[in-house]
């Protein structure tokens, strides 16, 4: 069991959880880990976890929501408690945007995800990697000029598409040599880069879901992404700005460093690799570690974490769909 300060806790083990009296308990073959229920907010089973419905109904009161993870890391679904905020009218409107608005939306979400790619690489760029000013000439001249047009969804689609594979580009400039990237594959991760960038995604979706639990927001009322059935469709609109500042900082943090390697951290298959438990709990501390940064919020006029700026850009979309104000995703030149 990962014990990250309190409010997250990640089972690494195949166990079983159970309510004992006002407390939370993980069973496991090294016995019993009492989690006190004050303060849990999220509970991440990464293996094999059995429990009841009367666990269920104890965390649902305590209003913990419980995320669930497969054999290759990837996301399978959410415990999710009995909805407390919920708000008609903002779904009628979350509904209106949709038919109205929903390409403006979507090219203001691309547009972010372009701009903290781009601060991502400029770092890069002042490092001495002269190679990625290609990319950041693109960024900062074509994407803006291209996304100022009328689009329909599948044209913004496109030049996300091409947003990521620019990026993906600069990974040989950045990377260290063993971690080859010659295409992104998903389902299954074909190499250890692979791995990383899909086990980073899932942890990322299973957290914006839980902040925009916290919000009035329909999840499954998306713009970008298609909403469809059996998921929670904005928390993938939501996570698109942050992925290159959580996932893609954090990934280039513990491969350069030489936190994760090759051949001590991944288990590889004929056609697939994964990260082994090894490897999943230094991923899950860097990116931990990323979510709860503090920084100055210029607006808020106070310090707050990355997670907390997840949330806040729920309400940022929610000014969107009830004042008509333009939804500018988290920018991480200006920190709002």
């Amino acid at each position: 069991m990962i014990n990250l300060g309190g409010k997250t806790k990640y089972l690494m083990s195949i166990g079983e959880l159970k309510r004992k009296d006002n407390s939370i308990v993980f069973r496991n073959e090294n016995g019993n880990n009492y989690i006190p229920v004050e303060g849990i907010r999220e509970i991440y089973c990464m293996n094999e976890v059995s429990l009841n419905t009367k666990f269920l109904d104890f965390a649902s009161k305590a209003g913990i929501v419980i995320h669930f993870f497969n054999y290759y890391g990837y996301y399978s679904g959410t415990f999710y408690p009995k909805e407390q905020l919920i708000s008609g009218r903002l779904t009628v409107k979350q509904c209106e945007a949709y038919l109205k608005d929903r390409e403006e939306i979507a090219k203001s979400i691309v547009l972010g995800i372009s701009i903290n790619i781009y601060e991502v690489l400029y770092h890069y760029y002042k490092h001495d990697k002269k190679e990625v000013k290609d990319t950041l000439d693109w960024l900062k001249d074509e994407v803006p000029n291209m996304l100022d047009k009328e689009l329909n969804i599948k044209q913004i689609l496109y030049i996300e598409g091409l947003i990521w594979e620019k990026f993906y580009d600069t990974f040989k400039y950045i990377l260290r040599k063993e971690f080859e990237f010659e295409r992104r594959t998903r389902r299954p991760p074909e190499n250890p880069l692979n791995a990383l960038i899909s086990f980073g995604n899932s942890i990322l979706y299973a957290k914006t879901i839980s902040q925009i639990y916290n919000t009035h927001l329909d999840q499954s009322i998306s713009f970008l992404h298609e909403p469809s059935e059996g998921r929670f469709s904005l928390s993938l609109d939501i996570s698109e700005a942050f992925k290159p500042i959580i996932v893609f900082k954090s990934i280039f943090n513990v491969v350069n460093n030489r936190r994760i390697k090759i051949d001590k951290h991944f288990d590889k298959q004929l056609n697939y690799c994964i990260l082994n438990d090894k490897g999943r709990k230094i991923f899950i501390y860097e990116i931990e570690g990323r979510l709860n940064n503090v920084f100055y919020h210029p607006i808020l006029n106070r310090k707050t974490t990355f997670y907390n700026a997840i949330k806040l850009d729920g309400y940022k979309l929610i000014k969107c769909l009830i004042e008509g104000k333009d939804f500018k995703p988290f920018s991480l030149k200006e920190m709002v």
